[in-house]
């Protein structure tokens, strides 16, 4: 199964949102939100995912001005990061050149040859785009394109009180091959916001605990969803707590959205969660 999951650099503006969700179409199966990171990752797959994800990034590269973003997450562009989900090198190959030629939009490449981190540190400074021109878009800046494994994407908040400085000190702790991880100032509070590389050996469990074992803990959160290989792996008494459930994974919601749009005895049915508002 291919998947794209499109982090977007709008969190706050919900007619934004809900436009970016309508113009993703039937393919869109999440969207997650967050206003203090300022950011929104859309989670895509099925039939006509391709069109789906250039839709939605020409959407976005129209509404947002990235002049006047602020957030705590770290970004290159309006359409920040676009990644093929597993290692899907043609279409992510695809997509960049498109997005240079239709929208003007510098494209960094990652995956195989680099990892993402790396092109936030070396963008413009050492690394040229792969595809588009060499300077920023002046409104949209630029995208990581990649190519990469599945992964998840997992927040653990910190309880009220804690500094900032205890979730970076915890980050750089918990940071290595299977994890990457960045303390966050979030609103009022600070959080241990991580990738886990390898969710099902690494679960989200064992940085729950890696992060409570090092700090006070209040909640989890998982952002977007998970395959449904990374529930198997933690024990179900534990789910509720670590923000997990069956409904938040992939084989989930393409499985009820394929039901909505081909439902037993009927006709297809119009529009799909790409219509309305984002599904949390």
């Amino acid at each position: 199964m291919l998947e794209c999951v499109v982090n977007v650099s709008e969190g706050r503006d919900q007619a934004v949102i809900d436009a970016l969700s309508a113009a993703a179409g039937d393919c869109l199966l999440d969207v997650h939100t967050d206003p203090h990171h300022h950011r929104s990752v859309f989670t895509l797959a099925g039939d006509g995912l391709e069109a789906s994800v250039r839709a939605l990034a020409a959407e976005a590269v129209r509404r947002i001005d990235l002049r006047r973003h602020d957030g705590v997450h770290p970004r290159l562009g309006a359409v920040d990061v676009v990644p093929w989900v597993p290692l899907a090198l043609a279409e992510r190959d695809r997509f960049a050149t498109w997005a240079a030629a239709a929208l003007g939009v510098p494209c960094f490449l990652y995956g195989p040859e680099r990892s993402l981190p790396e092109v936030r540190r070396r963008a413009f400074a050492g690394l040229a785009p792969d595809t588009g021109p060499g300077h920023p878009h002046p409104t949209a800046g630029a995208m990581c394109v990649g190519a990469r494994p599945l992964l998840v994407a997992y927040n653990v908040w910190l309880a009220p009180g804690t500094p900032v400085e205890e979730a970076r000190r915890v980050a750089a702790e918990l940071r290595g091959p299977a994890v990457r991880a960045l303390g966050l100032p979030v609103g009022e509070q600070a959080q241990v916001s991580m990738n886990l590389l390898d969710p099902a050996t690494v679960t989200p469990a064992d940085v729950y605990d890696a992060v409570a074992a090092r700090a006070p803990v209040q909640r989890a959160e998982l952002v977007g969803l998970a395959p449904a290989a990374v529930l198997a792996a933690v024990p179900e008494g534990r789910w509720a707590a670590l923000d997990l459930d069956p409904s938040k994974t992939i084989e989930a919601r393409l499985a009820a959205t394929r039901t909505r749009r081909f439902p037993a005895g009927g006709r297809a049915t119009a529009g799909g969660e790409g219509g309305g508002a984002p599904v949390r």
